[in-house]
C-alpha cells in the first residue's frame, strides 16, 4: 500500500531521512518497521509564519517497496542508418528534440552557430572582461542555448505533468541532481549545466546522430515549398527529411532570413524593462522575517506583479544569489540579463522587471511590419549603449532615484563585471515603459517592505524576456502551414519561455516530426 501525506519539517532537518520517517510513522499511527520506504515528491517552503518551514509531500510505501523508474538512456538504439532530421541551434529545445528523435528512430543533425559549451567560455570572458561581443558566440549563443549561462531555473507553469517529468529524468540522467525532481522551484547553476550539457551531446553522438558548431545557417533549401534542408557558412548544404528550427529568442538573422524566403511570421507580446538588484542579505531578511538567514535554507527569491495604467508590470527571472551578466548578441547594445551558480552564494539578488509592450508603444516603428517589435527592442540596447563609453558598461540608477527620475551621484555595489555607469533611465527608456515601471516599483515597495530602498541598483535594460516573432505553425502538426517540413520550435519560434518548457516543446516537435517521417520513409 501506498499512502500520499504531507509533513512539515524544520529546515536543518529537511534532509534528515530517519526523522522524516519517524514523522511519516507518527502520522500515519504506525511503527517505524511497518514502512519499507519513505519517498518525497514534493518540497517547498512555507516562510508565512514566525520561521520558515519546509512542506513535504511524501509517498509512504506500507507492505511493498520503491522500485524506481526506468531509466529512458538504456532503452535508445544507434540512429546512424536511420532517416535524417535537421535541427538549427543546440539549446534545450534542439537537444531534447535530438534525444526524442533517437528514441523515435530518427538519426537529429543538429547544427549551431555558436561554440561548444566549454569553448564558448572564452567568448564570455571576452564579453565580461573587455567589452567585444562575438555575434555568434556569447550570453545567448552557443552550445546549450542562453539558459546554460542564465541559471538553469527548471520551473515552469505548464501542467503537462508527464512531460515534465520526462525531461527532467533526462536531466538527471546526464548529471543533475536528483533533487530538481521534488523541488518545488528546482535550479541546476550555470556551474553545473555545461557539464551536463556536454554528457547530452555525447549521448547524441553515442547513438549515431551528428553535432556541429560554427555552423551558421545562412540559407534555407526548399522545394516546392518544402524545406528539405539548409545551407550552412554560405557553402555547405545538410539535407534531412526535416528541419526543426530552434535558434533562441535572439537570432533576428534567421527571422529576416525567413521572410526573404516569403515564409509568413507573425509578431507576438514581449515585455521590456531593466534589472534590479538587491543586497541577497536584504532579501532573506524580508522573505524570511529573521535578521539571518538560516544556513539550511536556500537564498530567498520573490515574485511581484501589479497592473499599472492597464498593463502588467511584473518579476522575471528572478536570481537569488546571483550575478548580473552582459547579454548583447551584437556590438552597439546592452542586454543584461541574469545567472546563479549552484550554491547561489553570491551577495546580491537581481530579477528582471519588465513591462507588456502593447501596439501605441510600437507606433514609430510600424514600417518594420511585423519586425516592428524587434526594431523597438533593438533601439532600446542600441539608445543604452550610445549613452555609454563604448564598453559593455551598463547605464544604472539607484531604485529611490529611478522613481524620482533624476541621476544618482553615485551607486551602491554589483555583482555586473563590466561595470555600471551612472545614466538618466528615466530619459531612455521609452516614456511608456518608464512610467509604468516607475509606478510598478512603487507598488512592489508597499507589498514587499523593505524592496524600496536607495541601495538597490536599477540597470538597464532587460530586452530579452521572449522573442518579438512567432513563426507560425499549426496546433495539431506543429508544422509551419505555408512549408512542408518545417517545424518551428522553443523560445525563438514563440512557443517556450525557458528551459524546461523549450526542452518539452523540443520533445513535442520530435514527435510530430516522427508522425510525418515515418509514413514516407518506408
Amino acid at each position: 500500500m501506498i499512502q500520499e501525506i504531507e509533513l512539515k519539517i524544520l529546515p536543518a532537518d529537511a534532509r534528515n531521512e530517519q526523522l522524516i520517517r519517524s514523522k511519516a510513522a507518527g502520522k500515519l499511527k504506525l511503527q517505524d518497521d511497518q514502512i519499507q520506504e519513505v519517498r518525497i515528491l514534493r518540497r517547498s517552503i512555507d516562510a508565512r509564519g514566525s520561521q520558515p518551514i519546509f512542506l513535504l509531500k511524501v509517498a509512504v510505501y506500507i507492505g511493498e517497496s520503491y522500485h524506481g523508474e526506468p531509466a529512458i538512456l538504456p532503452q535508445l538504439k544507434s540512429v546512424a542508418d536511420r532517416p535524417a532530421v535537421i535541427i538549427v541551434g543546440a539549446g534545450p529545445a534542439g537537444y531534447f528534440a535530438a534525444l526524442e528523435l533517437i528514441e523515435q528512430g530518427l538519426k537529429p543533425i543538429v547544427l549551431d552557430r555558436g561554440k561548444d559549451v566549454r569553448t564558448r567560455r572564452r567568448d564570455l570572458r571576452a564579453i565580461q572582461q573587455f567589452g567585444q561581443v562575438d555575434p555568434h558566440s556569447n550570453y545567448c549563443f552557443g552550445e546549450g542555448g542562453a539558459g546554460t549561462y542564465s541559471d538553469g531555473k527548471l520551473y515552469t507553469r505548464s501542467h503537462k505533468r508527464g512531460t515534465i517529468d520526462k525531461a527532467m529524468q533526462l536531466l538527471v540522467e546526464h548529471g543533475a541532481s536528483a533533487e530538481i525532481l521534488i523541488d518545488a522551484h528546482p535550479h541546476i547553476g550555470s556551474n553545473k549545466l555545461p557539464n551536463l550539457v556536454a554528457n547530452i551531446r555525447a549521448t547524441i553522438l553515442h547513438y549515431g546522430g551528428e553535432v556541429h558548431f560554427d555552423h551558421y545557417v545562412t540559407d534555407f533549401i526548399l522545394h516546392h515549398q518544402r524545406m528539405i534542408g539548409v545551407v550552412v557558412n554560405d557553402t555547405l548544404e545538410y539535407r534531412g527529411e526535416a528541419v526543426v528550427l530552434a535558434t533562441g529568442h535572439s537570432a533576428r538573422d534567421i527571422y529576416y532570413l525567413l521572410q526573404r524566403h516569403n515564409i509568413t511570421l507573425e509578431a507576438k507580446p514581449f515585455a521590456l524593462g531593466v534589472r534590479i538588484e538587491h543586497s541577497q542579505q536584504l532579501i532573506d531578511r524580508i522573505q524570511y522575517n529573521v535578521a539571518a538567514r538560516d544556513e539550511h535554507l536556500p537564498a530567498a527569491s520573490y515574485k511581484l506583479v501589479t497592473q499599472v495604467a492597464g498593463r502588467g508590470v511584473f518579476s522575471f527571472c528572478m536570481c537569488p544569489g546571483g550575478l548580473v551578466v552582459p547579454a548583447a548578441t551584437a556590438p552597439g547594445e546592452i542586454v543584461v540579463n541574469g545567472m546563479s551558480m549552484s550554491r547561489r552564494d553570491s551577495p546580491y539578488a537581481n530579477s528582471g522587471t519588465v513591462v507588456a509592450v502593447e501596439l501605441e508603444d510600437l507606433a514609430p516603428f510600424q514600417a518594420h511590419g511585423v519586425f516592428a517589435g524587434l526594431e523597438f527592442q533593438r533601439a532600446v540596447e542600441q539608445a543604452m549603449f550610445n549613452f555609454g563609453d563604448g564598453s559593455q558598461k551598463a547605464p544604472t540608477q539607484r531604485l529611490t532615484d529611478f522613481v524620482k527620475g533624476k541621476i544618482s551621484s553615485s551607486l551602491p555595489g554589483s555583482s555586473y563585471i563590466p561595470g555600471l555607469i551612472s545614466a538618466p533611465l528615466h530619459e531612455l527608456l521609452p516614456p511608456s515603459i518608464y512610467e509604468r515601471l516607475k509606478l510598478g516599483v512603487s507598488d512592489f515597495g508597499r507589498k514587499m517592505k523593505g524592496y524600496y530602498t536607495e541601495e538597490a541598483n536599477v540597470i538597464g535594460t532587460e530586452s530579452r524576456t521572449s522573442s518579438p516573432i512567432r513563426i507560425p505553425r499549426n496546433a495539431q502538426t506543429l508544422m509551419h502551414e505555408g512549408v512542408e517540413g518545417l517545424f518551428p520550435s522553443g523560445e525563438g519560434a514563440g512557443y517556450a519561455g525557458g528551459i524546461i518548457s523549450a526542452a518539452m516543446d523540443g520533445q513535442n516537435v520530435a514527435k510530430a516530426v516522427t508522425a510525418y517521417i515515418i509514413p514516407h520513409a518506408g
